[in-house]
């Protein structure tokens, strides 16, 4: 390993007896997560026996647990997607810092006043010493953290993105789990669509349940109702479900329904079938990764913006979405067998 990188017994950065302590900066939501498991595994592999910290926002401790790369959640405080004001970060500075928050000089400054002994991150004109690759707009998610990686040298599959199973019983197993919410209106199909999805896929036999985060209850139950399920189908809603009984109702489910959100991701990482749907995001920068489990619908019109035809943080329903029918949704999830 050259002298200067993060875990050589050459570098002289870290303490005798101490950890190297790699800080990785994602202070976002769920699926932002998940979709950056590649690269910690891929950073866990380049820096063996380091101590990783991750910032991110403190709800999220128990989703970086569950997958298995993460030391220590350093909690961050920021409103929507911003990049903390600050992190509060004790002792000597980090042997390595990563940007996986953005490409701007924000995240990039946030780091640099830390003083890690290295830092990796996208170039930006108004950060003009750190060196990186260049960013590109028309990248999936996934493939952009990795590539970052793989421009230091350091190997990174964006396929690489599992995430095991916890060992607690699913709440629902082998049900249908629809999620109608999403924290945008422009990502959110409307309710009374889900609800005569639900109630096509009962007529056909098969169980739901339909799921909230924090401050979705009246969505999930309104949906339910309509629908005609009982009370006790809607899980969460006056807080998020906690992440190891959300784990366990994904990995168990039949299918789960949900829009471009967090809950996509995690069917993804879980390995389970999946119906996405997607409006003012093209599903080729967000979108699970091709294969025949997951279905994405996408209905954009000619000659729209490919990849950001749509405001994503829009309050209303972005036009793609209300492109999808019902139809054509319980046609995919019928479609997925176990």
């Amino acid at each position: 390993m050259p002298p200067d990188e993060p875990g050589s017994a050459r570098s002289g950065r870290a303490a005798a007896g101490r950890r190297p302590r790699v800080l990785v900066l994602r202070a976002l939501g769920l699926g932002d997560l998940l979709t950056v498991v590649p690269c910690l595994r891929a950073l866990r592999r380049h820096v063996p026996g380091c101590e990783l910290v991750l910032a991110a926002p403190g709800r999220l401790a128990a989703v970086a647990g569950a997958t298995g790369l993460v030391d220590r959640l350093l909690p961050t405080a920021a409103p929507g997607r911003d990049v903390p004001a600050e992190l509060d970060w004790a002792g000597p500075p980090p042997e390595l810092a990563v940007d996986l928050h953005g490409n701007g000089p924000p995240s990039h400054l946030l780091l640099q006043r830390l003083r890690p002994h290295r830092l990796l991150a996208y170039r930006h004109p108004g950060t003009p010493d750190l060196p990186g690759p260049e960013w590109r707009e028309d990248e999936h998610e996934r493939e952009r953290w990795c590539r970052l990686l793989r421009w230091y040298g350091i190997a990174a599959d964006p396929a690489d993105l599992s995430i095991a199973a916890p060992a607690c019983a699913s709440p629902a197993p082998g049900a249908v789990v629809v999620h109608p919410g999403a924290d945008a209106g422009a990502r959110r199909w409307p309710p009374e669509r889900f609800a005569a999805v639900v109630r096509a896929l009962r007529r056909a036999g098969h169980e739901v349940v339909v799921t909230a985060g924090a401050g979705e209850e009246a969505l999930a139950r309104r949906v339910a109702a309509d629908a005609g399920l009982p009370g006790r189908a809607v899980i969460g809603g006056s807080r998020d479900v906690p992440f190891p009984q959300l784990c366990a109702l994904v990995a168990g489910a039949r299918c789960v329904l949900v829009g471009d959100t967090g809950l996509a991701h995690l069917a993804t990482a879980l390995g389970t079938a999946s119906v996405v749907l997607f409006g003012p995001v093209a599903p080729r920068l967000w979108g699970p990764p091709p294969h025949a489990r997951h279905r994405v619908l996408w209905c954009p019109g000619p000659g729209e913006d490919p990849l950001r035809p749509g405001d994503a943080h829009a309050s209303l329903p972005d036009a793609r979405l209300l492109r999808i029918t019902v139809e054509e949704v319980v046609e995919a999830v019928l479609g997925h067998g176990r």
